[in-house]
């Protein structure tokens, strides 16, 4: 049987992993705070025919050697966690972080998860919630006769309430960084969590120890470049139907081999 016939399965399988990776991208094209991925390959191991160096029959030394690879295989899924463009909301509770960090948020479960996307809320007993109703973390509560919210960037929160002159100081946002962000485990949802990989999370105020400021009224949006995206989905394509090229032909000189006549 010939290798060809599983070398170009294996690259058929990588650009279909490719494939799959550009369109997550696009799907979330407009999701606050998504990171993009990008799929990492490796070459397989390879079929030794004759090593370097080995001498032929006239004794003379051959420079080269023979060796047949065998195909691809993913290597890795990489989130890349390039900063995206920010948009001007006007909303109160809409935070970027610009630079490096991460919003730190309460599970159900009471575990922490992390995300880059600040459309916050209130909850009905006022305190800031993401879009799925999990707390902030540390906990920040509006008061309910809070007639401004005001968050600065390193993250102080005050509110001009009514029957008051200055404003009162209800909160402060911590940001979360991680040695490697590549190695956090997406969750959904905008959340990731840390793993062995990713190291622990270290925690601070923003504009303090290499963490990015927060900025108010602003969100940040996918960092997917969808011209991008559509060159490498142009280029998986092409390698797919290139690789079941390969596919079709070695079965045609199998089919030719097959009808050979004495």
């Amino acid at each position: 049987m010939q290798r060809s016939l599983f070398i170009a399965a294996t690259g058929m399988e990588a650009q279909r992993l490719s494939i799959d990776v550009i369109s997550n991208n696009l799907a979330n094209v407009n999701t606050t705070g998504f990171k993009k991925s990008r799929a990492d390959f490796q070459e397989l191991i390879y079929q030794g025919i004759r090593a370097a160096g080995a001498s032929s029959a006239e004794g003379v030394e051959l420079p080269t050697g023979i060796q047949v690879g065998l195909g691809v295989q993913p290597a890795a899924v990489q989130k890349m966690f390039q900063q995206g463009d920010f948009v001007s909301t006007g909303n109160n509770l809409d935070l970027v972080i610009e630079g490096q960090g991460f919003f730190q948020i309460v599970k159900p479960d009471g575990e922490i998860a992390y995300t880059r996307s600040g459309a916050l809320k209130l909850n009905s007993e006022g305190n800031i919630v993401n879009s799925d109703g999990y707390a902030l973390e540390p906990a920040i509560t509006i008061p309910l006769n809070a007639l401004q919210i005001t968050i600065v960037p390193d993250g102080t929160v005050s509110v001009m309430q009514a029957g008051s002159s200055a404003p009162t100081q209800v909160g402060q946002i911590e940001l979360a960084q991680f040695i490697n962000p590549g190695g956090l485990n997406a969750l959904g949802k905008n959340l990731f969590f840390p793993t062995a990989s990713s190291g622990e999370a270290t925690t601070g105020n923003p504009g303090s120890d290499g963490l990015g400021n927060i900025n108010q009224r602003f969100l940040e949006l996918s960092n997917v470049n969808v011209v991008e995206e559509m060159v490498n989905m142009i280029v998986s394509q092409r390698a797919y139907e290139l690789n079941s090229k390969v596919v079709q032909t070695s079965d045609e000189m199998l089919a030719t081999a097959n009808n050979l006549r004495r």
